[in-house]
C-alpha cells in the first residue's frame, strides 16, 4: 500500500503522492502500482477500441494490463517534465521511453489526469503524442 505519511490531509492531493507514483511507474513493480488504486479505479489507456481509449476497470486489471504493458516494454520509463494539482485532481506531463521486445522504439510525450479519492487514484485518463512520419513536410491529415 502507498505510504499513509503521503495522504492528503485536506482532501488536496501533494506533489509527495505524485512522486510516489511515478517512482512506482518507474520500478515497473505491477503489485506497487497497483497499490496507488481504488479497488473500483478505472484506467482510461491511450488508445482503444472506445473513442475515449481502452477502459480497464478495477485495481486487479489495471494491475495486469500493466504486468503484460512491462512484459512486452520491460525498459518503460517515464521523465516527469511538468505536475500540477488542484483539490483531488492532478495533472502529470511525461516523456515515456522504452523498447518493446519486437524492437519497437517508444519516444512519447504524454499526460496523465488523475483523479483521488484520499491518497488512491480513483480515475486515470491518459494521453500520448503519437509520433508520425510526415515526409511531405505538412500533411493535412496530421494535425
Amino acid at each position: 500500500m502507498p505510504d499513509t505519511a503521503l495522504a492528503p490531509q485536506d482532501g488536496a492531493v501533494t506533489m509527495a503522492l505524485l512522486a510516489a507514483i511515478a517512482a512506482s511507474f518507474n520500478s515497473r513493480d505491477a503489485d506497487r502500482i497497483a497499490a496507488h488504486f481504488t479497488e473500483d479505479a478505472v484506467f482510461f489507456m491511450a488508445s482503444g477500441p472506445e473513442p475515449e481509449g481502452r477502459a480497464v476497470a478495477g485495481r486487479a486489471a489495471i494491475r495486469q494490463v500493466l504486468a503484460d504493458r512491462f512484459r512486452l516494454i520491460p525498459d518503460m520509463h517515464w521523465a516527469i517534465e511538468h505536475e500540477y494539482v488542484a483539490g483531488h485532481r492532478a495533472v502529470s506531463v511525461w516523456r515515456v521511453t522504452g523498447k518493446g521486445t519486437d524492437g519497437t522504439v517508444l519516444n512519447c510525450r504524454g499526460c496523465d489526469l488523475y483523479e483521488f479519492r484520499g491518497a488512491l487514484i480513483c480515475r486515470k485518463d491518459t494521453y500520448w503524442k503519437m509520433v508520425r512520419p510526415d515526409p511531405a513536410g505538412r500533411s493535412p491529415l496530421l494535425p
